[in-house]
């Protein structure tokens, strides 16, 4: 009987531990929004990629936790302007954060 009890405890560490190893923080994020972000990433890239309008090599796309940051250099306010637009459009992006910048 007090093995059984061991091996309860045993298990019930281990399951605790490994579904604190999964959770996210303020600064990290857990497992599953990693997968999420990287998905929510895929498809903004595609969208500004589809975007005839945009140079899609010189935006790039960052996510965290459903918050899209964009970066690089575009040519004009409007391809700033065009590619939040897009970007926004994404199911699953919370909000587009803008770094971009003129030549």
């Amino acid at each position: 009987m007090i093995q059984v009890n061991r091996i309860y405890t045993l298990f019930a560490a281990i399951l605790f531990m490994s579904m604190v190893g999964c959770a996210s923080t303020s600064k990290t994020e857990g497992t599953g929004e990693y997968i999420d972000d990287s998905a929510i990433t895929t498809k903004v890239k595609a969208a500004i990629f589809n975007e005839p309008t945009l140079k899609s090599t010189e935006i790039n796309v960052e996510t965290f936790k459903g918050v899209v940051q964009l970066s690089g250099f575009v040519s004009s306010q409007a391809d700033i302007s065009k590619a939040v637009e897009v970007a926004k459009g994404v199911a699953g992006v919370k909000s587009v954060k803008n770094a971009m910048q003129l030549k």
